[in-house]
């Protein structure tokens, strides 16, 4: 399986946004990716939610899904769209974190919305309450595709394990995380919380993320990690994209999953055990 992960230095202008993931999805499927994946948040960055209610959509008239559907189609790839913030029906008037895979027809084969909500105090001038913008997901999303089966999460999932695991013994071999990750908890926690997460299933992880300094036109500019990276089911990082924006392809081979598991049964020995 030939993989493309984007890397993106998305703004909160979704119209820009999808003219530049576009133009790196195109050049991934002519790179010979099966499958091309994009980070959290796509179609708009923003801290501001008064901008965000303006300019976002819902799923049904979102103009970067539609176009990301038409794109896989005219190329004939399957595509992970990260994820995309849009409308909702939600009382409070939340938006949601929805990630979508894209079938090589241009057909939606799954959706996920984020479970784990980043609400945290990173530094006393970075805090964050994603809850209060967004509404989280309840249900873990498993899809099927002709690598094997792909388990769907975003971002600050990545901290919850139990998740993973679920995903795994369910049956999924590969693991996506797209993210938009801060800087702080980038340089002490992203890699090995992806490298964690793979050893712990046996499974690959593809996490196509956001990097840079994220132009605005209200509200602060915001800053991510980037770093997109492959992790193989041994742990061992097969990509670190660096910051740099742009297309990163990695083979990766399917089989590796049932040789790591095979060695480290881990899924399988599940004991009962009490207490405390």
């Amino acid at each position: 399986m030939r993989t493309a992960l984007l890397q993106l230095n998305a703004t909160d202008d979704p119209a820009a946004n999808l003219t530049v993931t576009l133009d790196l999805l195109a050049e991934g499927a002519a790179r010979g990716a099966d499958i091309v994946l994009t980070p959290e948040v796509t179609n708009c960055l923003s801290s501001d939610r008064a901008h965000q209610k303006s300019v976002l959509r819902p799923e049904a008239r979102d103009p970067t899904l539609a176009a990301i559907r038409a794109a896989a189609a005219e190329h004939g790839v399957w595509v992970l769209i990260g994820s995309l913030a849009l409308h909702t029906a939600d009382p409070q008037g939340r938006f949601a974190n929805r990630s979508f895979l894209i079938g090589p027809e241009g057909t939606i084969v799954a959706r996920y919305d984020k479970i784990h909500m980043f609400d945290v105090t990173v530094t006393e001038s970075e805090t964050y309450r994603e809850s209060a913008g967004y509404r989280p997901g309840s249900r873990a999303t498993l899809a099927t595709t002709p690598w094997g089966g792909l388990g769907m999460t975003i971002c600050y999932d990545i901290r919850f394990p139990a998740l993973y695991r679920r995903l795994a013994q369910a049956g999924a071999d590969v693991l996506t995380v797209p993210s938009a990750f801060s800087p702080v908890t980038g340089a002490a926690h992203w890699e090995v919380l992806l490298r964690a997460r793979a050893i712990e299933t046996g499974c690959f992880v593809l996490a196509p993320a956001q990097t840079g300094t994220h132009a605005s036109t209200v509200g602060h500019a915001r800053k991510t990690w980037g770093h997109s990276m492959v992790v193989n089911p041994w742990g061992e990082v097969l990509l670190d994209a660096g910051t740099e924006p742009g297309v990163f392809l990695v083979d990766v081979d399917p089989a590796e999953v049932a040789r790591a598991r095979t060695r480290i049964p881990s899924l399988s020995a599940d004991p009962g055990w009490e207490g405390p």
